[in-house]
């Protein structure tokens, strides 16, 4: 059996190794996340240098190890220059690379993750604007057709607890909805408010009151499962509403009144849903809220 294998790769995090070498961990999309040494990556003339840096797209020939594989050689077949010259769209580059690599798989061909990510960087990279709603749309959009394609996308388009569609009422300034993260989606208040209502109406039959008969020797138990009310873990106006309905879509769509505050809470939700699906959370979401910051700072 051969000792050395060939793969396409881009590169989604890099450690230090030694005095001169490098970890690197990368998806391709025959064998899934790989996680080689690039010897000698570090040095000031080393052959592997950039190309062991983040986001480059590499083929590679990789000889096996009994713990770490090693990259033997490595040619270049893409880069995303774009997102290092502007912090926000390197952040949220990073941002969709932890949900990536939380996602892929080891051994495992992982071609449409693999395509749908470069295909995303290159929507980042390729933004002509640097506003802070740009960058945000895209990667919301990123975050939305990454779940999607893991099978644990939101439910955006029906109520969680009556099924019942949800049309954003932009006629009403003060119209919301809810979304509850471990219910898996959005929640119509109405219904909600009912539930809750209901549920405090009813009398708690659970435990026995002062003076209770003693219960009769094997008589049949009933035991009734009330529907819990879930948690509504933030709530949402009509055009939050309507940009997440629209991410679902090939293209982000234009909204006309959509703005920086809006795709902010969008981005929030999502954050919140994906780390609750993820189980972990996601460290350069604090890199998109100083960008964020920054941005919203510099426009007032």
């Amino acid at each position: 059996m051969s000792r050395t294998y060939k793969a396409t790769g881009i590169n989604l995090k890099t450690q230090v190794l030694g005095e001169s070498d490098k970890i690197v961990t990368i998806l391709t999309p025959e064998f899934g996340l790989i996680r080689a040494v690039a010897p000698g990556a570090r040095k000031h003339n080393s052959s592997l240098g950039g190309r062991s840096g983040m986001f480059v797209v590499n083929e590679l020939l990789i000889a096996k190890g009994r713990s770490l594989d090693k990259i033997t050689q490595a040619q270049t077949l893409k880069t995303y220059p774009g997102l290092a010259k502007d912090l926000g769209k390197l952040a949220a580059s990073q941002y969709l690379a932890e949900i990536v690599l939380s996602q892929a798989l080891s051994e495992q061909p992982q071609e449409e993750l693999y395509e749908l990510f470069n295909e995303h960087l290159h929507r980042l990279e390729a933004l002509s604007s640097t506003n802070a709603s740009g960058v945000l749309a895209h990667l919301a959009h990123g975050v939305f057709h990454l779940l999607a394609l893991a099978g644990v996308t939101p439910q955006v388009q029906v109520c969680c607890l009556s099924g019942r569609s949800l049309k954003p009422d932009f006629t009403d300034p003060n119209w919301q909805i809810g979304f509850s993260v471990p219910t898996g989606g959005t929640i119509c208040l109405e219904t909600w408010k009912r539930l809750r209502t209901q549920g405090e109406g009813e009398i708690n039959n659970q435990y026995p009151i002062p003076h209770t008969p003693l219960p009769i020797p094997h008589a049949q138990t009933v035991v009734v499962h009330r529907q819990e009310i879930p948690l509504i873990s933030s709530r949402l106006g009509a055009m939050e509403l309507a940009l997440l309905q629209h991410l679902s879509q090939p293209e982000i769509m234009q909204i006309d009144g959509a703005r920086d505050h809006h795709w902010l809470s969008v981005e929030q939700i999502l954050r919140q849903y994906a780390q609750y699906q993820l189980g972990r959370p996601i460290r350069s979401a604090t890199l998109i809220d100083s960008y964020f910051a920054a941005n919203h700072d510099a426009t007032i």
